[in-house]
């Protein structure tokens, strides 16, 4: 789900007890104040959310058009960036809840009864390497 500046300044509203348009105006206010800071080539801090700034790049005397292969000179520009605060990186690392009746991808299932390496028809029988010109996928390949 996408969050707008219109759910800011509604989620500011309900939690501060202000009326909607104060709370978009300031929200609007904020952005413009922001994006004006970063045209200018400033860095913006804002402890427990994260870092903006504007980096710039290096030219590219030898880039190449993806359609055509043609050779083309990518000038020097700015570019903007965004580094993840702790509190942020935190709640983000945290590992995604499993579904309760999943086994993991890399474990074979209890019905089964053998490993996926001795059933898997395309490469025979375990321990034997399929030959170089056999069509079927290597064990790398899986």
């Amino acid at each position: 789900m996408t969050t707008t500046k219109k759910d800011l300044a509604l989620r500011i509203s309900d939690k501060l007890g202000v009326k909607k348009q104060l709370a978009y105006e300031v929200v609007d206010t904020l952005f413009k104040a922001m994006r004006e800071s970063l045209i200018d080539g400033n860095r913006i801090e804002i402890r427990g959310f994260g870092v903006l700034g504007v980096k710039d790049t290096k030219p590219k005397p030898a880039a190449r058009n993806p359609r055509t292969g043609e050779i083309v000179y990518v000038p020097a520009r700015k570019k903007s960036y965004f580094k993840a605060g702790v509190l942020i990186k935190k709640a983000l690392h945290k590992p995604l809840d499993e579904a309760p009746n999943e086994n993991p991808p890399s474990a074979p299932s209890a019905t089964d009864g053998a490993s996926s390496v001795s059933s898997s028809p395309s490469l025979g029988t375990p321990g034997e390497t399929p030959s170089p010109t056999d069509d079927s996928p290597s064990r790398h390949q899986l």
